[in-house]
């Protein structure tokens, strides 16, 4: 379960402004004494910590979804196509819980419906076999992140029987399923923040991973639920690990996930604005406004991850071919989110350009490997000018977007890019605004010179990315 299932695209610029308004209050999250509890110690060190983890701002994050990336939806599976994932250009592998999950009968086979927090999923393999992945990633210059589930646990799950009262009550006296805005999950049970034991052995067991697997951080599901005072003493704890440079990921657009520590907060409102400007015909312009909001409390190189397709929405509302006006439209949606602002996320069989979505609980459809390889070549060949610019990657942006096309510079030190992207399925001519006309450029994606005049012309979905 995640916070999609609860916040629909559609909705997501309103509910925001209802967070933000909640959150500004406690922006910097107050200092907490916690009390001093007993947790399962700390495991030895599996293999030697990894140091080519990159700076957050220079991470492209991919994530696996184990069931559909492979026929076997295990471990070697994903072992099988690094190769393949780092040629897309990206530099973080993102695994999916990765945890035995619940069998009891209220179980609906969820990934995030979490057994055991210190175990490896059968399913998936063993052990030995996480560890062989982790080590062939950092092998290929990769980092691994963790999924983790906080907020619940399955039924099932040991800690239901020994420690009840980890666990929220509902009204007659019994542990409560998870419930948000009129929404129940039955599958799931809900933990409570308040206990300070429930606290310490959740935070011991997150620490656990970085020893027992030699991971590089975590993609910490439905982050905005639990309290602040939580992630950051969660968060203090794993900075304490001075043998790791981690990277935290919070599914989340609380402003105030910033000042508990985060790297990252999730582009939930950036997806939501690619939804309406490609799906429903919104102005392009609308995408200007997210870099303010969605970045509202981020300190120095904090940054949002930005995506147009995961596990959640792909499942809930379809592929980006099927959503944006097939592989042309959501290649121009992809240039958008992978340049504006922010690090991109790709979600895996996202740059095979496949019109099938993978829907919950995942299990029914494989990603179809192979399929349109002149999508991957321009994911290889977007990603390729991204890594090669300081520009497209950290620069700072100004917008010149119209009704139908995304349009923006950035800029860092003596580099500047122009990106244009058209967001429609019909030639659209842009008006090239004044500081910018008549100058030189090279293009960043195929090589030579271009020279930009008054106006421009894009092909349906066309983009074009400049840099001088």
């Amino acid at each position: 379960m995640s916070i999609r299932q609860i916040l629909r695209a559609n909705a997501l610029v309103l509910a925001t402004v209802g967070l933000l308004a909640a959150c500004n209050k406690d922006a910097t999250p107050p200092a907490v004494d916690f009390p001093t509890v007993t947790s399962t110690p700390t495991p030895p060190q599996y293999g030697t910590p990894f140091n080519g983890v990159p700076n957050r701002e220079d991470a492209v994050i991919y994530q696996v979804n184990m069931r559909a990336f492979s026929q076997a939806g295990n471990f070697a599976g994903v072992l099988a196509r690094l190769d393949s994932i780092k040629a897309v250009g990206t530099n973080v592998l993102y695994l999916m819980p990765i945890y035995p999950i619940g069998t009891d009968s209220k179980s609906v086979n969820s990934p995030y419906a979490v057994k055991d927090y210190r175990a490896v999923n059968p399913e998936f393999g063993t052990l030995a076999d996480l560890r062989t992945l982790v080590d062939a990633a950092h092998t290929r210059g990769m980092v691994v992140m963790l999924d983790w589930v906080a907020n619940h646990t399955s039924w099932d799950n040991a800690w239901i029987t020994a420690h009840p009262d980890w666990y929220k009550t509902n009204p007659g006296g019994g542990i409560a399923a998870v419930s948000n805005n009129g929404t129940t999950y039955n599958d799931v049970a809900q933990l409570d923040f308040n206990n300070a034991y429930m606290r310490a052995e959740m935070i011991s067991a997150i620490k656990s991973w970085v020893f027992t697997a030699n991971v590089d951080g975590f993609r910490f599901d439905y982050a905005d639920f639990q309290p602040n005072d939580f992630w950051k003493q969660t968060i203090d704890t794993l900075r304490n690990v001075k043998t790791h440079k981690l990277l935290l990921l919070a599914e989340a657009n609380r402003s105030s996930n910033f000042a508990s520590g985060f790297d990252y907060n999730y582009g939930f409102n950036f997806y939501g604005g690619v939804y309406n400007v490609y799906k429903n015909g919104q102005s392009a312009t609308s995408f200007d406004a997210l870099n303010a909001s969605e970045y509202l409390g981020a300190t120095g190189t904090q940054q949002v991850v930005r995506y147009i397709t995961n596990h959640d929405v792909n499942g809930s509302d379809g592929s980006p071919v099927a959503l944006f006006g097939g592989k042309a439209g959501a290649m121009s949606a992809f240039v958008v989110a992978a340049l504006y602002k922010g690090v991109p996320m790709i979600y895996n069989g996202q740059e095979t350009g496949m019109a099938a979505n993978i829907p919950f609980p995942f299990t029914s459809v494989k990603v179809q490997w192979g399929l349109n390889p002149d999508v991957k070549r321009a994911y290889q060949q977007l990603m390729t000018a991204r890594a090669a610019s300081p520009a497209l990657r950290t620069g700072t942006p100004t917008a010149y977007s119209t009704a139908n096309v995304c349009a923006f510079t950035k800029t860092t030190g003596t580099e500047q890019a122009f990106v244009l992207a058209n967001v429609r399925n019909s030639v659209q001519t842009f008006t090239v605004p004044a500081a910018l006309a008549n100058t030189t450029w090279t293009n960043a994606l195929q090589g030579g010179t271009y020279a930009v005049g008054t106006t421009i012309s894009l092909p349906a979905y066309g983009y074009l990315v400049l840099k001088k």
